[in-house]
């Protein structure tokens, strides 16, 4: 009788349910529990509502754990007594001390959304919008007990555009995350595939996204803003204010052509913005309270006061 690998999967959000979605549909692997994050309260009633990838395993009848930590020994006891191969982590929200990480046979995979070494750390989507980066990926990673540090099981690379937000990279970032994580699976559980250690050049991090953040700077250039709006979206959202509202851009086109005033500045009724390099041209604006609406519906009831400074 084969005895099929017992998995445990460690996750919390809706990025790390294609992945537990994928282990739970290949028969040849048996998902023995799912560690996640405590149910919590949400929405507008702030009703406490189970982390999707709970709501995932429990629809499966997959046992569910969520302990505040993995540091005390009884928690370390009860996860060492699943007797796991290996377990896979996506986006769980708990440091795993050593004792976790060396308790299945093959240790813990990771599912990172970067191409390791670059952007290590707690934002990796949102640090290559930022920064301009043409590609980012996912790297599957035989985890340690440093930030990101393991050596690397296998990549896969996408483009990142003009086109690309927080929002859609995160999409297709866990898609590719799942499909990566199938594909690479049986290999590794059959010892054919070594682990390779992570270049030392090129290690950048990427930093927790703060809600401060979403402030415009208009004495950045509109081209570093117009990323800064795609990073930002949809959390915490890029905004600024006028006569003390905040107005958030959801969306907007940097303008290679510069104007003689100061950074800041409202150029047109357009609602164009000048910036210290550039003109930044919203084409999505929400005034707070209001609906996301487009420019021209936006400035209809709302007009920019030409030579106004933000």
């Amino acid at each position: 009788m084969i005895t099929k690998p017992r998995i445990i999967f460690m996750g919390t959000p809706d990025f790390a349910v294609p992945a537990l979605q994928g282990l739970v549909n290949n028969s040849d692997y048996q998902v023995v529990c799912v560690y996640t994050q405590p149910p919590r309260p949400a929405g507008r009633g702030h009703h406490v509502v189970p982390s999707p990838v709970q709501q995932c395993a429990e629809r499966h009848g997959i046992e569910v754990r969520h302990p505040l930590t993995l540091k005390n020994p009884e928690d370390q006891e009860k996860f060492q007594a699943l007797h796991a191969d290996i377990a896979v982590v996506a986006a769980y929200g708990l440091i795993l001390p050593l004792a976790i990480l060396e308790s299945p046979r093959l240790g813990c995979i990771n599912i990172h959304a970067s191409l390791l070494p670059r952007w290590r750390g707690a934002a990796p989507i949102q640090r290559a919008i930022e920064s301009g980066d043409t590609e980012t990926g996912i790297t599957l990673m035989q985890m340690d007990v440093g930030l990101d540090t393991g050596p690397m099981i296998a990549k896969e690379t996408i483009p990142i555009t003009t086109n690309t937000t927080a929002n859609s990279l995160h999409d297709e970032l866990s898609i590719l995350g799942a499909t990566l994580l199938v594909n690479t699976l049986p290999k590794y559980l059959k010892g054919l595939i070594a682990p390779t250690p992570q270049p030392l050049e090129g290690i950048t991090y990427a930093h927790k996204i703060t809600k401060e953040e979403g402030r415009l700077n208009w004495t950045n250039s509109a081209s570093e803003l117009e990323r800064k709006i795609r990073a930002l979206t949809p959390f915490p959202g890029a905004w600024f204010l006028y006569d003390g509202t905040r107005i958030k851009i959801h969306s907007a086109i940097a303008l290679e052509k510069d104007v003689a005033t100061l950074p800041g500045t409202v150029v047109n009724e357009k609602g164009q913005i000048a910036c210290r390099q550039g003109i930044l041209e919203p084409t999505i604006l929400q005034k707070e309270g209001g609906k996301a609406l487009s420019s021209e519906e936006f400035f209809r009831g709302h007009p920019f006061e030409k030579g106004k400074v933000l």
